[in-house]
């Protein structure tokens, strides 16, 4: 059995200081592919701040463009997006894409799995239920639905999916909202777990408004995660950018 560990994840060139994480050592191969899965109430523009660094980096970076429509259709694209990869590749998500991931990553191409704030079920679960058990978080509290599809409010936005985010960005990522089928949050199910069977990360959100930050710590917990917790909101992933980037960095055998 591999033992959990301490360790410290390295900050991007420029950002001082080291972050403190718990996990568990894990072997993984240096990989150069990285496809990214991103959440309810964003498109896939919502990880440019992440996308420049990791192809400066030197990787080939994909981010996937959820239809939102069901949770098959978003595993699909997904799943599309692996099979584009020429070569082993790390799947990233944030926030409701770690279903999707969750899903998708037992592909056979996936070296390692990581989470940014991210749902993480186990197979078969009822995320809805499993996330009953924690406070729920603000954010959902400014969901509008009309016609049939789901989007946050302004308020809601800024304030609990975007907080920390400089406010010129998050009013450029409330602009580009993809609304998402009203069902779809409640009703996705996955049939396996990725994070059974593959190298597994986390970054965890401590002032996280949309997933309460201790769902998200036993989330990461039950999967033995390599993992970071970030003085962030929700967006870290446009927030912690860099250090976001070095844990995909680290997933991807090059941290």
């Amino acid at each position: 059995m591999i033992d959990r560990r301490t360790f410290s994840v390295g900050l991007a060139a420029g950002v001082a200081g080291a972050l403190l994480g718990t996990g568990r050592a894990q072997a993984v191969p240096t990989v150069g592919n990285v496809v990214l899965i991103h959440g309810l109430y964003a498109d896939g523009s919502s990880w440019s701040d992440c996308i420049v660094r990791l192809q400066a980096a030197g990787l080939n970076v994909t981010s996937v463009q959820n239809p939102l429509t069901t949770f098959a259709d978003d595993v699909a694209s997904a799943q599309r997006a692996l099979a584009l990869q020429d070569g082993p590749t790390v799947l990233v998500a944030h926030s409701y894409g770690g279903m999707v991931l969750t899903q998708a990553g037992v592909a056979p191409n996936v070296t390692a799995v990581v989470y940014i704030a991210a749902r993480a079920p186990d197979a078969n679960e009822d995320y809805s239920a499993l996330a009953k058990r924690f406070p729920a978080a603000p954010a959902s509290a400014g969901l509008i639905t009309t016609d049939g599809y789901s989007r946050l409010g302004k308020t809601a936005f800024l304030n609990d999916f975007a907080n920390g985010v400089d406010r010129g960005k998050a009013n450029e990522l409330y602009a580009v909202q993809q609304a998402s089928v009203a069902s779809l949050s409640g009703t996705a199910r996955t049939t396996v777990a990725a994070w059974r069977e593959k190298p597994s990360f986390y970054a965890v959100s401590k002032q996280d408004r949309t997933i309460n930050p201790d769902l998200e710590r036993f989330m990461a917990a039950r999967m033995k995660a390599t993992t970071i917790e970030l003085d962030s909101g929700h967006l870290s992933l446009v927030s912690h950018a860099p250090q976001v980037t070095q844990l995909i960095l680290q997933a991807a055998g090059r941290g």
